[in-house]
Formats: C-alpha cells, sequence, structure tokens
C-alpha cells in the first residue's frame, strides 16, 4: 500500500489541530481554576474580616444586653421591696380598720343599749 505525501500531511495536520485545541483547553480550564482560587482567597479574607467585625458587634450587644438585664433586675427588686413595704403598710391599715370597727360596733351597742322584747298582749 502506497501513501501519499499529502495524505501524511493531512494526518498530521490534523493530529497537530487536535494536540492544538487540546492545549488550549486545557490552558484556558487552568487560567479559569487559577483565576477562581485568586477570587476564593480574596472573598475568604472578605469574609473573615466581616465575620470578625459581626463578632465584635455581637459581643458588645451581649454586653450591652447583660448591663441592661442587670439594671433591670436591680429596678425589679427595689420594685419588688416597695411592694413588700406596702402591702405591710397596708396591712397594718386593715388591721387598724378592724379594731375601730370593732371599737364601733361596741359603741353603737351601748348607745342602742339592750334589745327590747317584744310585748305581746294576752287575749
Amino acid at each position: 500500500m502506497f501513501v501519499s505525501a499529502e495524505i501524511i500531511a493531512i494526518v498530521l495536520s490534523a493530529v497537530g489541530i487536535v494536540v492544538t485545541l487540546a492545549v488550549a483547553m486545557f490552558a484556558g480550564f487552568s487560567w479559569c481554576v487559577r483565576r477562581t482560587d485568586g477570587l476564593e482567597t480574596k472573598l475568604s479574607s472578605c469574609i473573615d474580616g466581616v465575620e470578625a467585625k459581626l463578632s465584635a458587634r455581637i459581643d458588645a450587644v451581649a454586653s450591652d444586653l447583660s448591663e441592661v438585664e442587670k439594671s433591670l433586675v436591680a429596678r425589679i427588686d427595689a420594685v419588688a421591696s416597695d411592694l413588700s413595704e406596702v402591702e405591710r403598710s397596708l396591712v397594718a391599715r386593715i388591721d387598724a380598720v378592724a379594731a375601730d370597727t370593732t371599737d364601733l360596733k361596741i359603741a353603737m351597742a351601748r348607745i342602742e343599749g339592750p334589745q327590747r322584747h317584744l310585748v305581746v298582749a294576752s287575749r
């Protein structure tokens, strides 16, 4: 079998084109991977910065909330003690009113005197 030089040139040209396209695709893919890695590194550093800022803000809010909680607990305790004092005062006043009421009942009974008995006429 006889292969002409033109056929060999065509086959070699086709192989060269295929190899060139393969190398170009590999280089393009490598370039995309390198850019993606660069973006990932850049975004990772940005995300770490944002995470640090948010952590600091969250910690600040948590400390502020704990201070507010302490303040509210102190105020609630003060109100509770005030309420217990008011309760003691009211209990004393109610007891005094009850004693006065008893004294008034006794005084009224003395003013009215003994109850009159019903006299029934006999027939």
